[in-house]
């Protein structure tokens, strides 16, 4: 409500003014001059401006009077009644600038009725995802590679280990001396925990674990489920550069980001770039990885311009943007003994 409305309903409910609405600070509009305060409340006589029917006597005196007030700021309601209305139009204004200011800057976000992980992730598969990321000291990774290519596939081939080795790689640009690997727990977290219980018991993963952490500065992990309408990363033959786009989005936004990649992913399958999305549920949350596979630096630069040129890419690109609050990309070769070439 307009503050000149406002005021004048309150001059209202105090018996000031009759019930006829006043718009004397619409924006805009200059209202006209006061009548002196001497002006006779009679028609015609001493210059003053004729009542209009029916204002004459008491009721249209009081109306005048309030006009004068609104209209005149240097006089006000005089008295407590008077410093208590001005108070309460101050306070209700202030209360209305804040909603205001509020509604700006306060994101609402709409009741969820279950987990994104239920909504986003693959129903037909209970598959579990595992990405490591190890820090390796320089002068260490040669024989870190050789290490991993000798131990890595024994467990990625032992059939009572419910786990497979779906890629690992080094870290070509983007962080240096950085190993990657992404591994796959069929069965879901019951698997996880299988496969962890037996290696605890295999003493030459323990020896292999000791022997790597001398070679490592820092690691990490985050554990993914797999994007319903993203492909499942399956062997490739190579050979083949990969890309994975990292993105750090905000928190309450997964849903948002499913919901416009699943139209998105359209574009980008012409080539067969595509290898696997996955968000993260436990480690850095509301995170998720994009990984693609490309022939070489010159055909990721093709393919990427391509779909520039496809109408609805730029549109999806514009709504996924504002969702992201950090993104990064690191170029990888895979290592040989690695299931994605």
């Amino acid at each position: 409500m307009k503050p000149g409305v406002c005021t004048a309903l309150m001059l209202h409910c105090c018996g000031a003014v009759s019930s006829q609405p006043f718009c004397a600070t619409e924006p805009g509009h200059r209202p006209r001059a006061p009548p002196a305060w001497g002006a006779g409340r009679t028609r015609g006589g001493g210059g003053a401006p004729p009542l209009p029917p029916g204002s004459g006597g008491r009721g249209g005196g009081r109306s005048k009077m309030a006009a004068r007030v609104l209209l005149r700021p240097s006089l006000g309601v005089a008295g407590p009644r008077g410093l208590a209305l001005r108070g309460l139009v101050s306070s209700t204004n202030r209360a209305g600038e804040d909603s205001w200011l509020k509604s700006l800057f306060v994101r609402k976000v709409d009741p969820r009725k279950d987990a994104h992980s239920n909504l986003l992730a693959k129903r037909e598969t209970s598959s579990l995802y595992k990405i490591q990321f190890h820090n390796v000291k320089p002068e260490c990774l040669e024989a870190y590679n050789k290490l991993c290519q000798e131990v890595l596939p024994k467990i990625h081939e032992e059939k009572h280990y419910p786990c497979a080795l779906v890629g690992t790689w080094n870290t070509w640009y983007g962080e240096q001396d950085q190993a990657v690997h992404l591994w796959r727990y069929e069965g879901g977290y019951p698997a996880l925990t299988e496969v962890m219980s037996k290696l605890r018991q295999n003493k030459e993963f323990t020896a292999f674990r000791k022997e790597r952490g001398n070679m490592l500065l820092s690691r990490k992990n985050q554990l993914l489920l797999e994007f319903s309408f993203w492909n499942e990363p399956v062997p490739r033959e190579g050979p083949n550069i990969y890309e994975l786009r990292s993105y750090q989005l905000r928190p309450g936004t997964m849903i948002e980001w499913g919901n416009y990649w699943a139209r998105a992913i359209r574009f980008r399958q012409d080539s067969e770039e595509a290898v696997g999305g996955f968000f993260s549920q436990i480690g850095q949350l509301y995170m998720v990885h994009h990984l693609w596979a490309y022939k070489d630096l010159l055909t990721r630069e093709e393919i990427r311009n391509a779909a520039w040129h496809k109408p609805g890419w730029d549109e999806l690109v514009y709504y996924t943007v504002p969702l992201i609050q950090e993104m990064e990309s690191r170029i990888m070769i895979p290592l040989k003994i690695s299931p994605l070439q």
